[in-house]
């Protein structure tokens, strides 16, 4: 029997994060709250994950870090997105922080991969 494959724990962790920006959207579309901040940070939060199932099939360890790279940058660009949601008061302070505290997470983990990917590729 194959047993199936574990998934790293960037990937684990962006699907959940990536899980809980389509939960957001929903909750404020469903409420008629900022369409348009709500879909951008639906398309970086999203596009984290889609990124990094991209990644695990990447076609050498500079597509890899390419890749991941920009996954940093959406994830980046999502921190933005929630700020301004919190800023404008489309979101709670207890909805900004907990979202905030798993983005930044994600970036923390990306940060980690992409430079020890780096390092052992003699780029650091």
């Amino acid at each position: 029997m194959v047993m199936p494959r574990r998934k790293p724990i960037i990937e684990q962790k962006a699907d959940a994060f990536s899980d809980r920006i389509v939960l957001m959207y929903k909750y404020l579309n469903a409420n008629n709250i900022e369409n348009v901040m709500a879909s951008q940070v639906y398309r970086s939060g999203t596009s984290i994950g889609a990124n990094v199932a991209e990644s695990q099939n990447a076609q050498s360890d500079a597509d890899f870090v390419s890749k991941l790279s920009i996954d940093l940058k959406e994830a980046d660009e999502t921190l933005y997105w929630l700020k301004k949601l919190h800023t404008g008061g489309y979101i709670t302070e207890k909805q900004y922080e907990s979202m905030k505290a798993d983005n930044v997470e994600v970036i923390k983990i990306l940060t980690s991969i992409i430079k020890s990917k780096k390092k052992n590729m003699g780029l650091l």
